[in-house]
């Protein structure tokens, strides 16, 4: 009964975990990249078109996370809002990916 407990409760905290973060890539996409990914300005690809992420997809997840938290092209560091941490970065570009598939 015990090990049963226990697996509850790490999945719950799982999911909650899930959750929270992407609730956070959310918000820092909001502040840091839907100016330029809704728009398209700077030559940005804008967020939900699958057409313009689908290259940008197939190189993976790491590049994408080190291309934003680096910068690339006209794209600043971190979209130019240094004050988020790298995980909130990756967790913005988590959202983004997610609503460009």
């Amino acid at each position: 009964m015990k090990n049963i407990l226990t697996g509850i409760v790490a999945i719950t905290l799982s999911v909650i975990v899930s959750h929270v973060h992407a609730a956070d890539g959310k918000a820092v996409y909001s502040a840091a990249c839907a100016l330029c990914h809704t728009t398209g300005a700077m030559a940005a690809p804008k967020t939900g078109d699958k057409a313009a992420w689908v290259v940008r997809i197939k190189k993976g997840m790491d590049t994408l996370y080190v291309n934003s938290i680096n910068g690339i092209n006209a794209m600043p560091a971190k979209g130019g809002k240094s004050q988020f941490s790298d995980a909130e970065v990756k967790a913005a570009v988590d959202y983004m990916i997610s609503q460009s598939k």
